[in-house]
């Protein structure tokens, strides 16, 4: 058996499903260009808004996924699989087109965040390594964002590697929670790789390894003076951490070091952090830190800045890396058109519940702003960007479009910019995009985040923002489904996804 790596790019990281369709088209001879648009329906743990992260890795593995030769062997072992299409999936490479918002972008429902075209054999293996790559990242971005938009100025720091969904969740939870707007990680192979901050403490084995708490603290602090955060709340937090913490410190200040800090780990961690800095305070050691951890959430965290705790930073670990609250991002992949020689044919999916219908045809999103904050995005047909771009540089009045209910609808007459979100990342199976650093997504999510009102990030109950359709695509949509439920074929009946 095959040992797993999540480096060797085998396309078998995939549902079967996908590689049975290919097939199938392969073998009917389907050769038409098809476009796909990956969305999410629900924003996580009730918050307002999404944060979109992972699109760097997801266009890695899409450009190096190849069907190795022992997964071929492997294929013919299922016995599902014609030689001609074993053949095919030999030399198969990724050669269509992705448009897609950039990661650090504020998102919301129903917007197309990555359109893919080409082959539709090609694009129907996307779906598996998209939803995979991008549902989890934006899930845990945003998680972060709200956790750190509870923080204030206050820093988040991730702990979580220890709880989280096996090494490539790890890896993936540091990346994201980065975005996101955390601090540092205590990931160090994250460190490495992405060049996030580590930070870290001691832990409580350290110090019961120890004949006494100051002695543990002490040993720590000779090792590492310029780093030293004392983990107070083994035995007794009140009592005799803290205390044994303050000889420990007053040494370190002694020799000029100002740089050390104390870590609360269980208990009140409102009454605890107000107790301490007042010792530390009277110590004369009013530079010391307060870091506080315990099964913190966004919530808690909220709370805590309430109730106006002195606490300096917040040390988050299961909270943060697994996305308490929700197990997943509602994201879909779903076919938006097909192309037949120059012409395209939109494609939808209809429902019985009207916000499982897809929005069909090639589209686009803007965003419109007023005095810098966001005012509201409109989903477009493509065909209608230089229509609408000139209305926008003519400041003319455009109309919004509510995607569920036909005759609701508003007029965008004041407006100071527009932006369309889409940048152009893969032309023809090339790399045309050059990703950023992660420290400047993270500074574009905080940007971002910025130009949102603070009503749409309530934690609870936040305001809804709008995602609106254009005259045209709303048109086009209620006409094709229209069509659609006249047809025979048409069976009335809700549809699972």
């Amino acid at each position: 058996m095959q040992e797993y790596s999540s480096e060797n790019n085998s396309a078998l990281l995939t549902d079967l499903y996908q590689l049975t369709m290919m097939q199938g088209y392969f073998l009917s001879g389907r050769k038409e260009d098809a476009v796909f648009d990956m969305f999410f329906r629900r924003p996580p743990f009730g918050s307002g808004y999404c944060i979109f992260a992972g699109l760097e890795p997801f266009i890695k593995t899409l450009l190096n996924l190849r069907f190795l030769k022992e997964d071929i062997e492997y294929l013919k072992t299922l016995g599902l699989f014609q030689e001609s299409f074993l053949d095919y999936l030999k030399n198969f490479s990724f050669k269509g087109t992705i448009y897609s918002v950039e990661e650090g972008e504020v998102v919301f429902p129903n917007e197309p965040l990555v359109r893919v075209e080409g082959n539709i054999i090609e694009l129907q293996l996307i779906e598996t390594v998209l939803l995979n790559t991008v549902n989890f990242q934006t899930l845990i971005a945003t998680k972060s964002a709200r956790m750190s938009e509870a923080a204030g100025k206050k820093a988040v720091l991730e702990l979580g590697l220890r709880r989280s969904q096996g090494p490539d969740g790890g890896m993936s939870a540091s990346r994201a929670s980065f975005i996101g707007g955390a601090k540092a990680t205590a990931n160090v192979l994250a460190g490495k790789v992405f060049g996030i901050p580590v930070k870290g403490t001691m832990a409580h084995s350290w110090v019961m390894a120890h004949g006494s708490e100051l002695e543990a603290f002490e040993k720590y602090s000779e090792y590492y003076p310029e780093n030293t955060i004392l983990l107070v709340d083994t035995y007794n937090t009140l009592e005799k951490g803290i205390p044994a913490a303050v000889q420990a410190l007053k040494k370190l200040k002694k020799k000029g070091i100002k740089n050390f800090g104390i870590r609360i780990d269980s208990g009140d961690l409102e009454y605890l952090s107000k107790e301490a800095r007042k010792i530390l305070d009277d110590s004369d050691l009013k530079e010391t830190k307060i870091y506080a951890s315990n099964d913190l959430d966004e919530t808690i965290v909220e709370e805590l800045e309430r109730k106006g705790s002195p606490i300096d930073a917040y040390g988050i670990g299961t909270a943060l890396v697994t996305g308490k609250g929700d197990a997943a991002l509602t994201g879909v992949y779903k076919l938006a058109a097909k192309k037949i020689g120059k012409s395209v044919e939109p494609c939808m999916k209809v429902s019985n519940n009207s916000e499982k219908m897809t929005n069909p045809h090639i589209k686009n999103t803007l965003r419109f702003f007023k005095d810098s904050l966001m005012e509201g995005d409109l989903i477009i047909l493509e065909k209608e960007k230089d229509t609408i771009s000139e209305m926008i540089q003519n400041k003319s009045k455009i109309t919004f479009c509510h995607p569920y209910m036909p005759f609701v609808q508003f007029d965008m007459a004041k407006y100071d910019e527009a932006q369309f979100l889409y940048k152009k990342i893969i032309e023809n199976g090339k790399l045309v995009y050059e990703f950023p650093e992660l420290k400047a997504i993270q500074k574009k999510t905080e940007t971002n985040l910025a130009r949102l009102h603070p009503s749409y990030k309530r934690l609870l109950n936040p305001h809804v923002y709008k995602v609106s359709l254009s005259e045209k695509l709303l048109s086009l949509k209620n006409k094709m489904i229209q069509e659609i439920s006249a047809s025979p074929a048409y069976t009335r009946r809700s549809s699972s996804d």
